[in-house]
């Protein structure tokens, strides 16, 4: 009796092995066959599901297994390697050679036959930063130990009589900085709280830097760390704006008197979006609506220029009366396109004697939270193209004296940065690069509120997985170590400071080896390099 029923059980068990696969099979090959939205699946029923399959994983295997070290955009494997070995280790050291394409077209620095010698250099080294990296202990195929240690890093500081100062002639409240290299706009939105606050800690234990708000308005996050702060100001006017959307001046005067706030920033354009910024409704929480003053949980759209001007010339009393109320310094965030335009607004400046305090200059290949593939691609100036032309306009209409110019777009290792100074930036902005030293990993995925590593995510839940008091250590070694590269190149250059690198310590290499300066590949003129500092 009892074999019987075992024997009934095992047999509808094998029944169910085959009968339930066939009956999904069945199911699925007549629903592939009946469905009208995939072509591919009428024809090849099942089979065809392959193709999604390999569709969805496709952007993962060729970021790991597919791509070479130089390929991948917007940063190739090297870069991406470089942000996260400097922040974790405060390395750039590498083994047997550069692997970089020395037959493609572009850019390198002029290195003299004379190098500067390091007691040469105008570097301040103290006070030393106290921070943590990792050494490996063991790097097997299946296994990797290490372990954190307390160290002390040089933080390589512009000496006071180098410093930045943006705003001195102008405004009662000047912004100074002594260093070169700050972070790019994000805004709380984009990222996520635990992102923002990792990165004003880090920022402010490495001093000498500073953080731009992004136009989605000053946070409590923002001031975590003890770090120097521009806040961005857009056409949505997000946190200095009324109920009804006007601009507020009580709101601007509060903002203005927050220690923090060194300085504003007026913003024209976004090198990835030359339209309004968007904001998904799913990254729109209580309290980001509560600090832009929106509704929660929808779509933010800022307008695509500001309603309070309408000209360069409106631009700049509008700049004058914030100088005046804020008593800090205001610069603008432009994108440049047509030339001509560009060289309009320099000439009002000049005919004017009104100028921004800075001017940050955004490629087309910079940043972005959300936008549209066809703004993304197709619209704006890259920054090695834009920075240039502006710098040389400034200097034919004899204005470049009396404003810094800010570069931003890609500028995530010491020799990118090292060639926009050279090219006419007085300083930099990153903002992907801060990005991946708290732990981006390019999933791309930044406007559907979904980041798997929570950085530019609101969601709670993938927020866990950034650990905000190790990532501050990740961001404050990374920007360390670029100052340091900084350097290293100033060195090569024959200069004693980065701040000498000008147009003569760049060289542009077209194919067949043809090496051209970089005024004859701009087709400029060979103006000489006036910047708003002493002479050298």
């Amino acid at each position: 009796m009892f074999e019987n029923v075992m024997l009934i059980l095992l047999a509808i068990l094998v029944l169910l092995m085959f009968a339930v696969p066939a009956f999904i099979t069945f199911r699925l090959y007549f629903h592939d066959k009946r469905q009208d939205e995939h072509s591919i699946l009428r024809n090849y029923p099942i089979l065809g599901k392959a193709r999604y399959v390999l569709e969805k994983m496709g952007p993962e295997l060729r970021q790991y297994l597919y791509n070479e070290d130089n390929s991948g955009k917007p940063f190739n494997r090297r870069e991406f390697t470089f942000v996260n070995v400097a922040g974790k280790y405060n390395s750039r050291m590498i083994g047997f050679g550069s692997n970089r394409d020395f037959e493609s077209n572009g850019y390198y620095i002029a290195n003299t036959l004379f190098p500067t010698q390091y007691e040469e250099l105008r570097v301040v080294q103290e006070p030393k930063i106290k921070t943590y990296l990792y050494e490996i202990d063991e790097n097997k195929l299946f296994t990797r130990k290490e372990h954190r240690k307390e160290d002390k890093l040089d933080p390589f500081y512009l000496p006071e009589e180098d410093q930045i100062v943006i705003g001195e002639n102008t405004v009662k409240h000047p912004f100074k900085t002594r260093g070169l290299i700050g972070q790019s706009a994000m805004s709380f939105g984009s990222l996520g709280d635990h992102a923002i606050t990792a990165l004003s800690k880090g920022l402010g234990m490495a001093g000498g830097t500073w953080m731009n708000t992004g136009e989605g308005s000053l946070t409590s996050y923002h001031l975590k760390g003890d770090v120097d702060v521009i806040m961005q100001i857009g056409p949505g006017l997000f946190g200095v704006r009324t109920k009804d959307g006007d601009f507020s001046w009580e709101e601007f005067k509060k903002k203005a008197e927050v220690e923090q706030v060194k300085a504003f920033e007026l913003k024209l354009g976004q090198g990835a979006k030359t339209r309004g910024g968007h904001v998904a409704a799913k990254k729109v929480t209580e309290e980001i609506a509560t600090i832009r003053d929106v509704e929660p949980h929808e779509d933010i759209d800022s307008p695509n220029r500001f309603h309070q001007f309408d000209n360069v010339k409106e631009m700049l009393s509008f700049i004058q009366e914030l100088r005046e109320i804020g008593g800090k310094p205001v610069g603008i965030k432009i994108v440049v396109g047509a030339e001509d335009e560009v060289e309009d607004m320099i000439k009002i400046m000049s005919e004017e004697q009104s100028v921004p305090d800075f001017i940050t200059v955004d490629g087309g290949n910079g940043g972005t939270g959300a936008s549209y593939f066809e703004l993304a691609d197709s619209a704006g100036l890259p920054t090695f193209a834009a920075l240039p032309l502006v710098h040389d306009l400034m200097i034919k209409y004899q204005i470049r004296d009396k404003t810094h110019i800010i570069a931003s777009g890609q500028l995530v290792t010491p020799d990118k940065i090292a060639m926009a100074l050279s090219l006419g930036a007085d300083m930099v902005n990153i903002a992907r690069g801060f990005m991946i030293s708290v732990g981006c990993i390019l999933a791309e995925v930044c406007h559907t509120n979904n980041c798997p590593v929570g950085v530019a995510t609101t969601d709670p839940k993938l927020q866990k997985a950034l650990e905000i008091e190790e990532k501050k250590y990740r961001t404050c070694n990374y920007l360390v170590s670029l100052r340091e590269g900084l350097y290293n190149l100033a060195i090569a250059a024959g200069v004693d400071t980065p701040r000498k690198f000008a147009r003569q310590h760049i060289k542009y290499k077209k194919e067949l080896s043809q090496i051209h300066s970089v005024s004859d590949h701009l087709s400029t003129s060979n103006h000489d390099d006036v910047r708003n500092e002493k002479k050298y």
